[in-house]
């Protein structure tokens, strides 16, 4: 199974994750660090639905961002840290369902 990168037919410019695998990892979401001060967005899913995914990166480290689109003001949650190679291994099986 594959990650919808572009669907030219629905005008999203950013890849839509897949529906979560029956045999997923879960991913632990915490509160979101405050003490970053600078952070780097390196890939992010598409708006159009109700979760919105950010893979971000600070202090040479990398993060996932959960963004869950709600009245009166949207939900976040993060993973911890990782490597940055290993964030996008990570980044990766979340869009293909594998994590969640």
């Amino acid at each position: 199974m594959a990650a919808t990168f572009l669907d030219p037919n629905e005008g999203c410019l950013s890849p839509h994750w897949e529906m979560r695998q029956e045999d997923h990892v879960k991913l632990v979401w915490h509160k979101p660090f405050e003490g970053v001060g600078r952070v780097r967005v390196l890939a992010w899913t598409c708006d159009c639905r109700a979760v919105v995914y950010e893979l971000l990166q600070a202090g040479g480290q990398a993060f996932i961002r959960k963004t869950t689109q709600a009245e009166p003001t949207p939900k976040v949650k993060e993973t911890h840290r990782w490597p940055i190679e290993e964030a996008h291994r990570v980044w990766h099986a979340l869009l293909l369902g594998e994590m969640r």
